[in-house]
C-alpha cells in the first residue's frame, strides 16, 4: 500500500461544506490576522463542527499565529473525528498497522490526512516542550507509516539527537 496514492481518493477540501461555511471561511481568510477572522472561523464550526475543511481553517489560523495550544485542541478534535471515521480505537496509542487494511478500504484520503494530523499534533507538542508526547506520535506515525512516506523517520532522528546530545550535557 502506497500512502501517497492520490488516485480515486477524495481529500479533505473535496468533502461538501454548506455554502454559508465555505463564505465563513473565505471572509476569515481575507480578515486573516484579525479578531474578526477568528471569530468567523469559530461560526463556521458551530455550524459544521465534524467538517475537516473548517477544522483545516481552524488549525491552520492557530498555528500560523503560533497559538499552539489552541492549535493542538484542534488537531486532536480532527484526531477523533477521522479515526472515527476509519474505524480505528478511540485513543492513537492503541493503533497498529493491522488497522491501515480496513482504513484504507473506507478512505486512503482520510487515511492519509488521520497520519498528517498525528505527524503535526507530535511537532507542536514537541514544540510546546512535551518531549514524551512528541516522540510517542511521531514514533507511531513511523510504526504506521513503513515507506515512511510523511518523513517521520528524519523528525525521529532529530528527536533522537536532541535527546543524546541533553544526556551529554548533564554528564
Amino acid at each position: 500500500m502506497d500512502l501517497m496514492d492520490f488516485d480515486r481518493t477524495g481529500l479533505y477540501f473535496d468533502e461538501p461544506v454548506s455554502d454559508e461555511v465555505q463564505g465563513l471561511i473565505a471572509e476569515a481568510g481575507r480578515q486573516y490576522g484579525s479578531a474578526v477572522a477568528e471569530a468567523l472561523l469559530h461560526k463556521a464550526y458551530f455550524l459544521a463542527p465534524e467538517a475537516l475543511m473548517v477544522l483545516v481553517a481552524l488549525y491552520r489560523f492557530y498555528f500560523y499565529q503560533h497559538r499552539l495550544e489552541d492549535a493542538l485542541i484542534v488537531a486532536d478534535r480532527a484526531l477523533a473525528i477521522v479515526g472515527r471515521r476509519l474505524g480505528f480505537p478511540d485513543e492513537w496509542t492503541r493503533l497498529h498497522p493491522d488497522f491501515l487494511g480496513q482504513a484504507v478500504l473506507r478512505s486512503m484520503g482520510l487515511l492519509r490526512f488521520y497520519l498528517s494530523v498525528l505527524k503535526a499534533s507530535g511537532y507542536i507538542n514537541l514544540r510546546l516542550g512535551r518531549m514524551e508526547q512528541g516522540r510517542a506520535q511521531i514514533e507511531k506515525l513511523v510504526e504506521l507509516d513503513s515507506h515512511d512516506r510523511f518523513g517521520g523517520q528524519a523528525l525521529l532522528a532529530v528527536i533522537v539527537a536532541a535527546v543524546a546530545d541533553r544526556i551529554e550535557e548533564v554528564a
